[in-house]
C-alpha cells in the first residue's frame, strides 16, 4: 500500500496522509475553470462590488460564500433578494454580462493549469469542461488561451446549457458532463477538479472524486468534503488516481 503525502491550502489546515485505499482509479477528468484553471475571482468580486454599491450596498464576504460557485442567474438572484435591489434578477444578470466583456477579457491562467491540460491532452486522458458560467462569459474568458481550451473534449457551460437544469452545489453539470464523453464514463470514474465548496458539494453528489484547489483564505472546514485538497493545480500528483504521472 502506498502512501501519498499532501500539504494543504495553509498551515492551519496542515498535512494530510491520503492512502491509495482511500482513491480509486478515474479513467476521465472534469474541470471547473473560475478560480481553478483561470483567475477570475477576483475580477468577479470587482464586478459584483461596483454593481452592488451602483445601489448603495456592499457585497460581503458572507454574501461571496454564498453564491460562490453558482450560475449567473442563480447568483443575480440571491443578491437581488438578500439586498432587495430595486431590479430584476434578470437585468442584474445582464449589467454583470456587460462589466464581464471588458473586465474578463484576457485573465491569466492560474498556476499549473496549462501543464496539466497538456498533460492529459498528450496521454490521451478524456477531459472536459464544466463551468457555472454562461456561453457569452466563456468566451470571453478563454479568448486569449482559445489553443488550449481547444483541447477539451466538450465544454458544459451551466448558465446557459439547458440540459443543466440546477446549478452547484446540485450534480447535474458533471453528470451531464460525463454523460458527453462517447464512452459515457460511470460517475465514479471522473475525477473533477474544483476551487468552490459548493462545486465539490456536486461531484461528491454526482458520484465523483473531487480535487479542490481552494482561495487560501477560505475556512479549513469547508474542505473537508474534498477527495484531497491542494495549494494548487501544480501540486497535483496524477498517479494517486491511476492517470499516467508527469514525465
Amino acid at each position: 500500500m502506498r502512501i501519498y503525502l499532501l500539504k494543504s491550502v495553509s498551515n492551519t489546515i496542515g498535512w494530510r496522509f491520503l492512502s491509495s485505499k482511500n482513491v480509486k482509479k478515474a479513467t476521465h477528468c472534469i474541470f471547473d475553470m473560475d478560480g481553478l484553471l483561470l483567475d477570475t475571482e477576483q475580477v468577479y468580486k470587482k464586478m459584483i462590488t461596483q454593481l452592488c454599491a451602483k445601489y448603495g450596498h456592499k457585497y460581503t464576504d458572507e454574501l461571496m460564500m454564498k453564491v460562490l460557485g453558482g450560475t449567473e442567474q442563480r447568483l443575480s438572484e440571491i443578491l437581488c433578494k438578500e439586498l432587495k435591489l430595486p431590479i430584476t434578477p434578470t437585468e442584474f444578470r445582464d449589467q454583470l454580462l456587460v462589466l464581464g466583456d471588458t473586465m474578463l477579457a484576457g485573465t491569466p491562467l492560474l498556476d499549473g493549469a496549462e501543464r496539466l491540460i497538456r498533460h492529459l491532452h498528450k496521454t490521451r486522458v478524456p477531459f472536459a469542461l464544466a463551468t457555472s458560467s454562461s456561453d457569452r462569459s466563456v468566451q470571453t474568458k478563454v479568448a486569449a488561451h482559445k489553443e488550449l481550451f481547444s483541447l477539451f473534449h466538450h465544454m458544459v457551460m451551466g448558465s446557459t446549457d439547458p440540459e443543466v437544469k440546477y446549478g452547484k452545489p446540485h450534480p447535474d453539470i458533471f453528470l451531464v458532463a460525463a454523460a458527453r464523453f462517447p464512452d459515457k464514463p460511470d460517475p465514479s470514474k471522473c475525477l473533477v477538479f474544483e476551487d468552490s465548496p459548493h462545486g465539490v458539494t456536486a461531484g461528491i453528489k454526482a458520484g465523483m472524486q473531487v480535487v479542490m484547489v481552494p482561495d487560501p483564505h477560505l475556512d479549513k472546514k469547508l474542505t473537508t468534503h474534498a477527495t484531497i485538497v491542494l495549494p494548487s493545480l501544480a501540486k497535483f500528483q496524477p498517479e494517486i488516481f491511476g492517470l499516467p504521472a508527469f514525465q
